[in-house]
């Protein structure tokens, strides 16, 4: 029987005692259901009918009027050409805030576009990353780089906190880094998680992006089958995508102090390590900003996320960029996984984009602010 798994996003971290999301096709869960019951597994139908919440999700699209990008709506989802065309548009009319650049191309030959934001005060600053969108079906990340960087210049003016945090530091925020896999989560299959490239023995397509990274590559947690999802590639940053940004963040691994990713779903704030259970050297330091960063979280809607280290907060896996960026030289490395815990899963509502990206935006700030006054 194939399933979607959803939570936890490889086999191999299903055991006893845990919870996890899976999406079936509807006449799979004819023989599925049975089969819990006789195995003595309670289930939850979260979702009964997930053609129909896709549909009410994307189907009201053709209505909107995507052009104007003065009213751009922020509490919508964007097609990557909307995206783009946005970057595009923020580029040309503050252009004392942002510099749009591109760290080279995707597989498909789409630009992997940055947005730079901050004064250019002087000629060295320390900087920020922020990206978005590795796995493609997640599409509240996207929306939150988006929400960021439109509150940063927004509030650049009346916000002493968001003054500083832009003039004394640079944020390279890249919106969606997996510029094939979101385009096809929207064109082909909402639940696209992987890179878009070819493999030549097996019909499968793509590469889990953050299983893709030069740390402990392709050991627990990542799977050398090309068709599974979390396949961690023919080898390290074999990936245009992950080569790309890998190879920008050593360019500017002195400069870079802070190295923030956007996942969804799980409400949870990781560090590292990801690929084994042991404890960071700056752990005291990296532990109170994540402490101050999900309090912060939690004081806008009540919503409480887990933190801690990646391996045992969520579950152990290699070859992620977070690691990666960390065993690089940064210090503060996070990944944030957004909202929910399951009921909506992938298909996050859009009416809850605007609550997911507020309360987010304060543990972003915080954790800046906590980066500015050095552990």
């Amino acid at each position: 029987l194939q399933v979607d798994l959803w939570q936890p996003s490889s086999p191999s971290h299903i055991a006893e005692g845990t919870v996890t999301d899976v999406r079936v096709p509807q006449n799979a869960s004819r023989s599925l259901l049975p089969f819990l019951q006789r195995a003595d597994i309670q289930y939850t139908i979260l979702i009964a009918d997930l053609q129909k919440a896709i549909e009410n999700q994307t189907g009201l699209r053709p209505h909107r009027n995507r052009r104007s990008l003065s009213g751009y709506n922020y509490e919508v989802y964007h097609s990557l050409e909307e995206i783009q065309s946005w970057m595009h548009h923020l580029n040309k009319t503050h252009p004392d805030l942002v510099h749009m650049f591109s760290v080279g191309d995707s597989y498909e030959g789409r630009p992997l576009f940055v947005l730079q934001l901050g004064r250019r005060s002087r000629p060295y600053k320390k900087a920020v990353w922020i990206d978005c969108g590795i796995h493609a079906r997640e599409w509240i990340g996207p929306a939150f780089c988006q929400w960021f960087v439109r509150e940063a210049l927004q509030t650049y003016q009346t916000d002493p906190a968001m003054r500083k945090m832009l003039t004394q530091l640079y944020f390279y925020v890249m919106p969606v880094f997996n510029v094939d896999g979101y385009h096809f989560s929207w064109t082909h299959d909402r639940f696209w998680r992987k890179t878009r490239s070819k493999n030549t023995r097996f019909r499968c397509h793509g590469v889990d992006a953050n299983r893709n990274w030069k740390v402990k590559w392709c050991d627990e947690g990542a799977s050398f089958h090309p068709c599974d999802d979390t396949y961690c590639g023919p080898f390290p940053e074999s990936e245009p995508e992950v080569k790309a940004v890998a190879h920008f963040l050593r360019k500017h691994r002195k400069q870079i102090k802070a190295y923030l990713s956007f996942h969804a779903y799980a409400q949870m704030l990781l560090y590292p390590y990801s690929y084994k259970y042991a404890t960071i050297p700056n752990f005291s330091c990296v532990e109170s900003a994540a402490y101050n960063a999900v309090n912060a979280l939690q004081s806008a809607y009540g919503v409480r996320y887990r933190y801690g280290p990646a391996s045992s907060t969520l579950y152990v896996s290699s070859g992620s960029s977070m690691d990666w960026a960390y065993k690089n030289g940064i210090p503060y490395a996070f990944a944030f996984e957004l909202r929910d815990t399951g009921h909506f899963g992938f298909l996050l509502p859009e009416t809850l984009i605007k609550p997911t990206c507020t309360e987010t935006m304060l543990a972003v700030k915080n954790i800046t602010l906590h980066l500015l006054k050095k552990c």
